[in-house]
């Protein structure tokens, strides 16, 4: 097994236990998503089935496109965490229904919320993704 596909493996496994924590935290626990929880979801749950794929076909050529979305994932993420952190920070748009996005349904030790959880996902995927470089043919 090579570097690379290792790198994707484990992308995949960040992905997909993101997801079904996701998942978990809404089904499971019944804590209603809010509109930023709903624009990572979107940018998490398809890289669970695209790394899934690129893994076992060791296609570290995915990167070209599993990378800006992960990237895209995390800028959203570290967004929802200042709303939730940084006293005063509203977003661009408040949230218009349901959950407002600066409820925090979890703060294990003082830090860690949702949004934090899925930056922290979003960041490793983007770093082992731009690690697993292709091979130069």
């Amino acid at each position: 097994m090579t570097r690379q596909s290792i790198m994707l493996y484990v992308a995949w496994l960040v992905a997909i236990v993101a997801t079904m924590g996701s998942l978990y935290y809404s089904e499971g626990l019944g804590y209603i998503p809010c509109d930023m929880c709903w624009y990572q979801r979107i940018a998490m749950y398809p890289l669970a089935l695209i790394l899934g794929i690129a893994a076992f076909r060791s296609d570290a050529h995915i990167r070209l496109y599993a990378l800006p979305i992960s990237i895209l994932g995390a800028i959203i993420a570290a967004f929802h965490y200042a709303e939730q952190k940084i006293p005063g920070f509203g977003g661009v748009a408040p949230c218009q229904s349901g959950v407002p996005c600066s409820a925090e349904y979890m703060n294990l030790l003082g830090f860690i919320t949702i949004p934090f959880q899925a930056l922290v996902a979003f960041t490793i995927i983007s770093v082992l993704l731009f690690l697993a470089k292709p091979k130069k043919s």
